[in-house]
């Protein structure tokens, strides 16, 4: 029985916010990683090489237990629990050789900042933490320094539940990730991956920040270069472009991933990204390809006989990842604060080929397809998964959502009604077909209808619905072929077209019963 507890770990033994040069070298001289041609150290995460959702847990406590959405995604953990579990972490912590600690902010409004507390054993995992949070005294910071302690991470990711405290716990995983929003603790035992430090705290904020005002989005943001008022968002589950539309060369990147939307306008949640980098190159996404230098981390991929990254080996796993800090991309906004959006797309990989590349929503549309958050998962990508299926995520990151979807959803209503931001659908999925038989819209393809939503093209342009989901399509883009924009028209056989979007729709109808919603907004789905 651990008879440790955080508050008898010495964490003065910690080595404190190291410069990522000797969290480096700390590293490579420990076995952590390798260092790569480009500058960037290489580490990979056994097992575990995404987040394991399965394996996350809440404690349940009087105080937040009315205000959470329970059921897959937030499974309860008892108050008893989480302290054996707290007790685990800090007992193995406490025996290993080397202790760092990361403390800053999250948050680049500093009205509404959280401060950070992470400790781990790896120094790699702090290296990561220093380049996703943002650094006290930073540009990222405004310069403050003024630095509060709020959450705690404390990651022993080496440490595995035994058979013994599996039963003990209820839990059949050596992994577990536990979270309390009452001690605004996260405790992580038995995985490396690195994205559930960042996880936590979106979590966090997810909970925290609709109490001050804030609205939490699972969203990236940039602003043109010329117009500060010209601030876009891009919402999108993992691998339909949220990353990649932002990081555009004509525009200045706000942030990647995570950002709040408060009475003054958006703001990043975090100091740097983290992009998924399988099949990157320098001719597709510059910016990001660019930004894999000393100081990134790389994740899970395989290097060839120069030390270079090979960007197109999947064979350890296909989340390749890197972070990097914001400011390696040129022209970042530091602080990474802009306005009121004027433009809010929502990004979905339809692998069924039938939803339209753009289109513009009524508010009742946005409300609808931002509660369902579709995307779908590939044949292949996981065992027994034959032909795509619907992936629907709440608000576009249901996994890290600790209140009910039709919070949020209603958060976004109301500031996209009294900032009279344009909300668009942006399928960045298959065309001609479903996936094996139709072929991905090009990026190409994809980067003008952006620049045309942006740049004010699409503002006046005649509109025509779609017949089964109701979509407005616009009747022209520039630099797009008419033919493209009206999904039925790409197909050879209309018939197949029209029976495989009635199947979509019937899915969109199911999951939408899982949700209270106006009946203005569910009128506002497919059609059927």
């Amino acid at each position: 029985m651990p008879d440790a507890t955080l508050h008898e770990l010495d964490l003065s033994r910690a080595l404190k916010n190291l410069p990522a040069a000797e969290l480096v070298e700390r590293a490579l001289i420990a076995g952590e990683g390798t260092l790569a041609s480009n500058g960037a150290i290489l580490c990979l995460t056994g097992d575990r090489t995404g987040r394991s959702p399965n394996d996350k847990y809440l404690e349940d406590t009087p105080d937040i237990h009315d205000t959470i959405w329970w059921g897959k995604v937030n499974k309860p953990i008892s108050p008893e629990n989480f302290e054996l579990l707290e007790q685990i972490a800090a007992e193995h912590l406490s025996g290993t050789p080397d202790l760092y600690t990361f403390e800053g902010f999250a948050g680049a409004d500093p009205g509404h900042r959280l401060g950070v507390r992470v400790v781990t054993e790896q120094a790699w995992h702090c290296l990561f933490a220093s380049t996703l949070f943002i650094k006290p005294g930073s540009r990222a910071a405004g310069g403050s320094t003024d630095w509060k302690h709020d959450w705690t991470i404390i990651n022993a990711g080496r440490r595995r539940l035994s058979a013994d405290e599996q039963a003990r716990l209820g839990v059949n995983s050596p992994v577990i990730i536990a979270q309390s929003l009452s001690r605004k603790k996260v405790v992580i035992i038995g995985t490396e991956y690195a994205g559930e430090i960042k996880k936590s705290i979106f979590f966090a904020m997810n909970y925290d920040m609709p109490d001050v005002g804030v609205f939490p989005m699972h969203c990236s943001a940039n602003v043109a270069t010329d117009d500060p008022g010209n601030v876009a968002l891009f919402f999108g589950l993992s691998g339909t472009g949220k990353t990649t539309l932002s990081a555009d060369p004509n525009r200045a990147l706000i942030g990647d991933d995570e950002h709040g939307w408060s009475k003054t306008g958006v703001f990043n949640f975090e100091g740097g990204c983290y992009a998924k980098c399988i099949k990157l190159s320098k001719e597709g996404e510059p910016q990001i390809y660019d930004a894999i230098r000393f100081g990134s981390v790389l994740e899970n991929l395989i290097l060839d006989d120069s030390r270079a990254p090979d960007y197109d080996d999947g064979s350890i796993t296909e989340n390749t990842r890197v972070t990097y800090p914001v400011d390696f991309i040129p022209g970042a906004v530091i602080p990474s604060v802009g306005g009121h959006p004027r433009n809010v797309i929502f990004l979905t990989a339809d692998a069924f080929g039938v939803l339209p590349p753009v289109s513009r929503l009524s508010p009742e549309q946005a409300s609808y397809y931002f509660i369902n958050g579709y995307t779908s998962k590939l044949a292949g990508t996981e065992a027994g998964v034959t032909e795509p299926q619907p992936n629907f995520s709440p608000c576009f990151g249901g996994p890290f959502l600790p209140r009910r979807p039709g919070e949020y959803a209603g958060m976004l209503a109301q500031r996209v009604a009294e900032h009279g931001s344009s909300v668009w659908l942006l399928n960045t999925g298959w065309t001609g077909g479903a996936y094996g038989t139709g072929e991905r819209f090009s990026l190409e393809y994809t980067r003008a209808m952006v620049s045309a939503i942006l740049d004010g093209s699409l503002t006046n342009a005649k509109f025509t619905p779609e017949p089964i989901f109701g979509l407005p399509i616009p009747n022209a883009v520039p630099g797009v072929p008419a033919e493209v924009l009206m999904p039925r028209n790409t197909w050879a056989d209309g018939d197949a077209y029209d029976t495989q979007a009635r199947k979509l729709a019937a899915m969109f109808r199911e999951n939408d019963t899982k949700y209270d919603m106006t009946d203005a907004i569910r009128a506002a789905g497919p059609k059927g």
